[in-house]
C-alpha cells in the first residue's frame, strides 16, 4: 500500500488553487488553468462519458494516477464550498450522483455528518478526529490497494508536514496565478526525508515525482 497525491496541477509560481474558492469557481478564480493539461486526456473524457481526447504522455500519466486506489482522503474545500456546521444534507459534492471516485472517500472536516452513499460505489465518510484518524480509517478501507490524498493544498501540507505521503506527483503548469494558495508554503521538503526522483515532460505539463525516503 503506497499513500500518494496524484495528478495535482500546480503553477510555476507555486501556486496549487486560486483565490476566492466559491460554488462558480471550485479551484479558485484562474485556477481550472492548473488542470487544462488533464481536461484535454483521453481518461478524462472517458472519466464524463464523453468520446475523443488525446493519448499522449499526458494521458497516460492521467491513467496511472487512477489505477489501484483503494480510498481517497479529501480535505472539506475539495469535497465543497459549504462552510461552518452543516446545514442540511443537500450538498453532496461537485460531481452529481455518480463521482469519479468508485471506493470509500473519507472527507476532513469539524462538524459530524452521516455517510453519504452515492451511485458507483462511492461512499462519503466524514472525519472529524484529523489526518491520522482519516488515514487509519483510509488503510482499514482500502486493503492493500493504495490510499489517494486528493488535495486541497493545505491538506496535502498536513499529510507532508508528519511524512505521510509517499509519492507525490506535481504536474507542473507554465503558468502564473499571481495569487491563490501555494502548496509548499512553510515546508522544508528536503528536511522532512522528500527528494525529487524523475521528471517526464507532457504535452501541457511536465510531471515532477517526489518520493519519501523511507
Amino acid at each position: 500500500m503506497t499513500v500518494r497525491v496524484q495528478s495535482f496541477g500546480i503553477s510555476v509560481d507555486g501556486f496549487s488553487a486560486g483565490a476566492s474558492q466559491d460554488l462558480e469557481h471550485p479551484l479558485g478564480v484562474r485556477g481550472p488553468e492548473l488542470m487544462e493539461w488533464f481536461f484535454e486526456t483521453r481518461a478524462w473524457r472517458e472519466m464524463h462519458g464523453q468520446e475523443g481526447g488525446e493519448t499522449g504522455t499526458d494521458d497516460a500519466i492521467a491513467r496511472r494516477g487512477l489505477e489501484g486506489m483503494g480510498a481517497w482522503i479529501l480535505g472539506r474545500n475539495m469535497f465543497g464550498p459549504v462552510r461552518g456546521p452543516w446545514p442540511d444534507d443537500s450538498w453532496k459534492g461537485w460531481w452529481g450522483e455518480e463521482p469519479p471516485y468508485h471506493v470509500p472517500v473519507f472527507v476532513l472536516t469539524h462538524y459530524p455528518r452521516e455517510p453519504v452513499e452515492m451511485k458507483g460505489g462511492t461512499t462519503f465518510h466524514f472525519v472529524t478526529g484529523g489526518i491520522h484518524e482519516a488515514l487509519d480509517r483510509a488503510r482499514q478501507a482500502a486493503g492493500d490497494r493504495d490510499i489517494r490524498i486528493g488535495g486541497g493544498a493545505a491538506t496535502i501540507r498536513q499529510f507532508l508536514e508528519a511524512r505521510l505521503i509517499d509519492e507525490l506527483h506535481l504536474a507542473v503548469r507554465p503558468v502564473l496565478l499571481g495569487r491563490g494558495e501555494r502548496l509548499f508554503d512553510g515546508l522544508d521538503m528536503r528536511s522532512l526525508g522528500y527528494r525529487a526522483d524523475r521528471h517526464v515532460m507532457g504535452e501541457r505539463a511536465m510531471h515532477v515525482f517526489l518520493i519519501r525516503d523511507r
